[in-house]
């Protein structure tokens, strides 16, 4: 079980917040100009705000992505699933098995960053439970 002990986020982020920030936003940024398809308007608003939920407030380990208790981060805006990927790479939570059973990869590699949107990609437009580890819940494409 991972906990986050680190000191609260003050409203001017540390040289070393920012950077997680903003490469945050890169990632995002980067693979919806790969896929020429998407927004990347929301995940980069919306990257300190995920930063501090998750440096601050879920509790979860990314090496035991299906631990029972773990928090769970649920997006439901496909506009913003790039910041989810985004999160899952930087975070390295582990794949798991249609069985539930933790592999030695990440759930979302930077190839599969670069695949946004593309067909069988781990990285749909719009998140897919059981599709790509890490994804808690799928709300269908636009939200449906």
């Amino acid at each position: 079980m991972a906990t986050q002990t680190t000191a609260p986020i003050s409203p001017k982020p540390s040289s070393m917040e920012l950077t997680a920030i903003n490469t945050i936003r890169t990632l995002s940024m980067d693979g919806v100009q790969a896929a020429n398809s998407g927004h990347p308007g929301t995940p980069m608003a919306l990257a300190p705000v995920a930063y501090c939920l998750w440096q601050q407030f879920l509790r979860f380990d990314p090496q035991d992505p299906v631990w029972p208790n773990r928090d769970r981060f649920v997006l439901s805006n496909g506009h913003a699933s790039m910041l989810l990927y985004s999160l899952l790479h930087l975070t390295e939570v582990r794949a798991v098995s249609k069985d539930y059973e933790t592999l030695g990869e990440v759930s979302v590699p930077l190839d599969a960053i670069k695949a946004f949107r593309q067909l069988n990609s781990r990285c749909p437009g719009h998140p897919e439970y059981r599709w790509t580890s890490g994804v808690e819940t799928t709300t269908g494409p636009l939200g449906h």
